[in-house]
């Protein structure tokens, strides 16, 4: 893999929070964000209320932008996010995750937690020249973001859903030509 872990989880958690506002959505109570927040590893302060729920529902368009924008337009928006939020990298360890980064404080609003642990990781993404790793879901029915993490590069489906999918009309296509 051609990221540390704290930048694979970052990114990944960022496309499955985008993702999560797709049709059907699936970030619509503070139950479906705590079972989000416990799948990605997610420490610090959560108030599992609804206003919370709100606030990072409402960073999905922004994180969207950002994992879909060309190198130099997410050079703009990372340099943004850090600014806006007054981030302040920091190295730190807790529970059974070794040494990485943390930029704001644990006691900040998650919204602002998720923002620039992305924003961070993005920094890792622009640097390596790796944003052919972001794109879109190959199945023309779907909008959901894919984050390739393979070795050969050649995730295309953002789901197995997508990728059967596509499957199954490539299949009937032989078929019935």
């Amino acid at each position: 893999m051609p990221f540390t872990h704290d930048t694979e989880l970052a990114m990944l958690a960022a496309v499955a929070l985008v993702n999560s506002g797709e049709d059907p959505d699936t970030m619509t109570t503070t139950d479906q964000l705590a079972a989000f927040l416990v799948e990605h590893s997610y420490t610090g302060r959560m108030d599992g209320d609804a206003a919370e729920l709100a606030s990072v529902r409402a960073l999905r368009p922004a994180l969207r932008e950002l994992l879909t924008s060309d190198r130099d337009d997410a050079v703009a928006l990372v340099n943004r996010m850090l600014a806006e939020t007054k981030a302040n990298p920091q190295l730190v360890r807790h529970g059974t995750t070794d040494w990485h980064l943390h930029a704001v404080e644990d006691d900040r609003a998650l919204a602002t937690r998720i923002a620039v642990e992305t924003a961070m990781a993005m920094i890792d993404v622009i640097r390596s020249d790796e944003m052919s790793r972001l794109g879109l879901c190959d199945d023309p029915t779907c909008d959901a973001l894919v984050l390739d993490l393979s070795r050969n590069r050649s995730r295309r489906f953002c789901s197995t859903a997508c990728g059967n999918r596509a499957a199954v009309a490539a299949y009937r296509a032989r078929k019935s030509g």
